[in-house]
């Protein structure tokens, strides 16, 4: 099981999300490696590819924070199965982290636990790798 404060911190994100035209509330936190915890929720817009996921709005503030190495990330939705990160998501993970520990957990308290290199191999390497 994920740490209880990271996944507090994530359902409580979920609830700060801007989401009046999917009304898909998503909420994520992200640990860095020196401990600290940033939260995101995603911001939608009428465009909708516009639209910012939760893990990009967490990852970026810790990124204007100063922090560049994360260890944990959760990612909280009301869904029947856990979400996982998109593809999007998953490759500025990527950009940070060689390796990253993901929980995907819904409101009934399953999760899903994985990691970023099982959610994007070869990830370093580009379609040229």
């Amino acid at each position: 099981m994920m740490d209880d404060t990271l996944t507090a911190a994530a359902r409580a994100a979920r609830l700060r999300a801007y989401a009046p035209y999917s009304e898909f509330q998503v909420g994520a936190a992200i640990e860095t490696a020196d401990g600290t915890i940033f939260t995101g929720c995603n911001v939608e817009n009428l465009s909708f590819g516009l639209t910012i996921c939760a893990e990009r709005v967490a990852i970026s503030t810790a990124v204007a924070a100063g922090h560049r190495s994360f260890r944990k990330l959760v990612v909280c939705a009301d869904s029947n199965v856990p979400v996982t990160p998109c593809g999007a998501c998953r490759q500025v993970m990527a950009e940070f982290c060689d390796e990253l520990e993901v929980c995907s957990i819904n409101l009934a308290g399953i999760e899903h636990l994985t990691n970023l290199s099982v959610l994007l191999p070869r990830a370093k390497a580009g379609i040229l790798g």
